[in-house]
């Protein structure tokens, strides 16, 4: 027992004596109760794009636009007269919820016949969906309420008695891409994502790291490897192939739990491909920055553990400061999930999220070259310091 108690006090003093791991555990807390604190502060969500389809246009269809364009959760992006390609409008526009307001909707109002306005809803995004419909909901709620008040009082009818009575047109709200609402489904390929990128830093966090801890990194390695981009290359070819594996145990388990299954495959192994990539050279840059492999894993878990939160998957972007957009931008995670929820979720292109490739390209640019730079001065050192080693030997 005395034994047992003396580990525990040695634990103790092992976990106090290491001021990253104290600096980690104790202010980490701290730093990301505030992040979240900063990202979810403003609440709500306003001015979600929407789109108008407007196949009357009447004074009382303008109206209802206008009605829309008010609500501070709305922001009406485009009225359209056609209900041609409404889906890759609200794709390329990146809508939350499309109006579709009928032919002959002012005559029917006027005649008691009750019109029926179809609402789409892009449900891609589970918060921003349910936010926009409310705000429809409430609109046209209330323009209903309007508009039978106006007419029961034009027939004598009191203010009161024409409050309890309004019903004028039927709404039909049509759900969009994740179709059922499934949280599961929503959630499925983001977790997925977390994950790879986690065990792939976890895996690069040692790479180099763990050559300078065991003294290897100048005669066992950098001096077989011959140049820093032939190092960096070794390093992290063995975890490209490996994520293949991954990636493919992913598959099955999309069959297994019957998640939406990503297609064509040509497309997402694109995106995948340059996500792993951003990502791989992200580990190697902090591996060869750091020389402990430690706090290149500590350092690369601060920066990951929050990427899924600020990356604008469950939260938009938009409704976050300035500052946590900036540090989402860096993390390869954050371009990936906006690609992959669109090829995934809305059936969308390479071309339709060109903007994420890109991201994605200038992250591996960045990383690569801040990487290639790191290793490039430390074959620089490791020659100078052999060559003050054989001066010294020579003078003796």
């Amino acid at each position: 027992m005395k034994n047992f108690f003396a580990l525990i006090k040695r634990e103790f003093g092992l976990f106090f004596a290491d001021s990253t791991l104290r600096s980690v555990f104790l202010l980490a807390p701290i730093i990301y109760a505030l992040l979240f604190g900063f990202v979810y502060q403003k609440g709500k969500v306003e001015h979600l794009p929407i789109i108008v389809v407007d196949l009357d246009n009447t004074p009382l269809s303008n109206q209802l636009i206008d009605m829309l364009s008010d609500n501070e959760k709305l922001q009406v992006v485009r009225v359209k007269n056609s209900n041609n390609g409404t889906t890759e409008t609200m794709r390329k526009m990146k809508a939350v919820v499309t109006v579709v307001i009928p032919e002959r909707f002012e005559a029917s109002v006027l005649q008691k016949r009750y019109p029926e306005l179809n609402t789409y809803i892009n449900t891609t995004n589970l918060l921003t969906a349910n936010m926009a419909s409310q705000g429809v909901q409430t609109t046209l709620g209330t323009f209903s309420a309007g508009i039978n008040m106006q007419g029961l009082k034009k027939k004598g009818m009191g203010a009161e008695q024409a409050a309890t009575q309004y019903e004028p047109f039927k709404v039909n709200y049509i759900r969009l891409y994740n179709e059922t609402g499934n949280y599961f489904t929503y959630m499925w390929p983001g977790v997925l994502a977390v994950v790879l990128q986690q065990v792939l830093l976890l895996g690069l966090a040692v790479s180099f790291a763990r050559e300078y801890e065991n003294k290897t990194l100048e005669k066992e390695f950098l001096g077989r490897a011959g140049n820093a981009f032939s190092a960096i290359l070794i390093k992290v070819i063995p975890f490209w192939i490996m994520s293949v594996f991954i990636l493919g145990i992913y598959y099955i388990f999309h069959h297994i739990f019957r998640a939406p299954i990503p297609s064509p495959l040509m497309n997402y192994a694109v995106t995948t491909g340059l996500f792993i990539m951003a990502t791989s050279f992200l580990g190697v840059f902090i591996s060869a920055l750091l020389p402990s492999a430690l706090k290149a894993t500590q350092v690369l878990m601060l920066l990951a553990t929050p990427a899924f939160i600020i990356g604008g998957y469950s939260w938009p972007l938009e409704a976050m400061p300035i500052g946590v957009q900036w540090l989402s931008s860096i993390l390869p995670l954050t371009p990936f999930l906006n690609a992959h929820k669109v090829m995934l979720f809305q059936q969308g292109s390479l071309g339709d999220v060109m903007p994420s490739i890109h991201h994605m390209l200038v992250l591996i640019l960045v990383y690569g070259v801040l990487a290639l730079i790191t290793v490039r001065l430390k074959i620089y050192q490791m020659k100078k310091s052999l060559g003050k080693e054989k001066s010294e030997a020579a003078d003796e």
